[in-house]
């Protein structure tokens, strides 16, 4: 005897409206219960009413017969689709070797040198018969312990073998200097800055869709520039000053911002003070190697009576410096997200910078001229009352404030000889008369003024720029004119080798081998000859013997090579 059709279409509506609530195994128990209380043929006749196998409907009659505990999920464990990565197994190998350091990956891989984002390293599996989507991707780097990560910057480089020493030595003098009350400051320049509508780094609260709009392209506005902040951190005191230049960032501009601290604050928190100390970078206008950086300080020590000692940190360790991280960090954030549109901006931002610790900040604009190109002479640097310790003189060392001379350090004329080689003009040497010799040196500085100005030209692209004077722009030559004249006599016509000539002119072989070059060319164009003699110099020696044997007189000492 069956069972009847209504009682199936009794089942069909309970399970129609049941099932959609219920996972995959709650329905195949719900029916196997509904199976076995109907009986004899019940399966049949509940696999038709919901729509199932016979067999998913006798597997759910056997799990209630069988009594188990409840299984807390739907499938069994080991159930349903298999990861990728247990599908094939070369996957995960594959992925590791395309994401490994270049030094231990696969130097043929098709992403050495590309992004390795999660698409593209899909893709290149793809390729490589390992099909998979950027999402498994993710998922097993995840996996293998891999993270988005930016770069670190770690490595400092090499170190030099005294580096810690010097650290140990810039703490012994600043505690010495802060325990007998005199001030010890950290300077630097902070890098420059923009002046106009320009997006600065960081966020600031604005009302809503209401950004702060800025120029799309940062473009110098030729009417402001931009401005470099020198920074003087008084480490004793925790204060800070900062001289906001507006042009060059020189020696000269390093110096006058210490001088200003000094006349605005320090002279006036440290009245009995005899002596300063400075701590700063080894390079940028308050480098170690800089010469006008010491002949400014000089000045500043003649003038404020105070013996400038100064300590510079060694190459590649900058970010140690105090200023970095107790005041231009902090004025950093006071001014992140804010458009430094004017001069005004700037000083007040800086000056309104403070810290739960105490520290207070002036700022003062400092319009002055602070040209480059300034050079120090051997001579000027010789008078300067500098005393250098006697451990790393050139990191460590002592502006006196006596004693500083002012040396007239203006090289010679580029049309006359250095006053002494002039002994080297004597017809015995040159061959011609002095009038001959003037004449000589006149025709070669217009040519090589003509051949100068078409240099500059084919290197730059454009004609030199000119000074107010009307002269062109450029380093001075190391030699003038008639030094490189005479030098070829000596070298063409009495044959003295270019190594004797380098000593004696105080320059390197390689200057004196472009310089004779150089004059060979002109020569040429003017269609003048050196005839050689048949005297042969080939040292010092021979060319002074030769002058006391022609009644020239000339110096014994001999210039050293640069």
């Amino acid at each position: 005897m069956g069972i009847p059709v209504e009682n199936e279409a009794a089942l069909a509506a309970k399970f129609e409206s049941i099932f959609p609530h219920l996972d995959e195994r709650q329905r195949r128990l719900l029916a196997g219960a509904e199976a076995r209380s109907l009986g004899h043929g019940g399966i049949r006749v509940v696999a038709r009413a919901a729509e199932m196998r016979e067999g998913t409907v006798s597997k759910g009659v056997m799990e209630l017969e069988a009594g188990g505990d409840p299984l807390g999920r739907v499938r069994r464990p080991g159930g349903g689709r298999k990861r990728l990565a247990d599908l094939d197994p070369g996957l995960r190998p594959a992925l590791l070797a395309l994401v490994e350091p270049d030094v231990r990956g696969d130097p043929m891989s098709p992403l050495r040198w590309t992004t390795k984002s999660t698409r593209n390293l899909a893709q290149a599996l793809t390729e490589g018969g390992h099909h998979c989507s950027a999402d498994v991707v993710a998922d097993l780097l995840r996996q293998e312990g891999f993270s988005l990560q930016a770069n670190a910057k770690t490595i400092e480089g090499r170190q030099h073998p005294d580096r810690d020493a010097q650290f140990r030595h810039i703490n012994e003098q600043v505690r010495a200097f802060t325990a007998a009350g005199d001030p010890v400051v950290s300077v630097d320049a902070k890098k420059k800055e923009l002046i106009g509508p320009f997006k600065n780094a960081g966020q600031s609260w604005q009302p809503k869709g209401n950004p702060v709009a800025v120029r799309t392209h940062d473009f110098m506005d030729a009417d402001v520039g931009k401005v470099t902040p020198y920074g003087v951190y008084d480490i004793a005191a925790n204060t800070g000053w900062v001289n906001v230049g507006t042009d060059h960032d020189t020696a000269a501009f390093a110096v006058e911002s210490i001088r200003r601290w000094w006349n605005s604050i320090g002279a006036t928190t440290y009245p009995s003070a005899r002596r300063l100390l400075i701590t700063c970078d080894a390079g940028g206008s308050n480098g170690y190697r800089t010469r006008a950086w010491k002949a400014e300080l000089a000045a500043f020590a003649e003038q404020t009576g105070l013996a400038i000692t100064v300590a510079h940190f060694p190459p590649g360790t900058s970010k140690f410096n105090k200023i970095e991280h107790r005041l231009f960090c902090h004025i950093t954030m006071n001014w992140r997200g804010l458009p430094l549109t004017s001069h005004e901006v700037v000083v007040n931002s800086i000056a309104a910078t403070t810290t739960s610790t105490g520290l207070t900040v002036a700022a003062e604009l400092d319009t002055g001229a602070y040209p480059e190109g300034i050079k120090i002479g051997d001579k000027q640097m010789q008078a300067l009352p500098l005393d250098r310790s006697d451990w790393h003189g050139d990191w460590n060392y002592t502006l006196r404030p006596d004693g500083f001379l002012r040396i007239d350090d203006t090289p010679d004329p580029f049309d006359a000889p250095s006053p002494d080689l002039a002994w080297l003009a004597h017809p015995a040497i040159t061959g011609i008369t002095n009038d001959e010799l003037a004449a000589l040196v006149g025709r070669l500085l217009t040519l090589h003024h003509a051949q100068r100005e078409n240099q500059l030209h084919q290197r730059r692209g454009a004609r030199p720029r000119i000074k107010g004077d009307g002269a062109a722009t450029g380093r001075r030559p190391i030699l003038t004119l008639p030094d490189r004249l005479l030098a070829a006599m000596l070298h063409y016509r009495l044959g003295l080798p270019q190594t004797a000539i380098a000593a004696l002119f105080g320059v390197t072989a390689e200057t004196v081998n472009r310089r004779l070059r150089d004059l060979r060319q002109l020569l040429e164009h003017d269609g003048a000859t050196l005839q050689p003699t048949s005297t042969r110099l080939r040292t010092l020696d021979d060319l002074h013997r030769y002058a006391e044997q022609n009644g020239i007189t000339n110096p014994t000492e001999i210039k050293p090579a640069c």
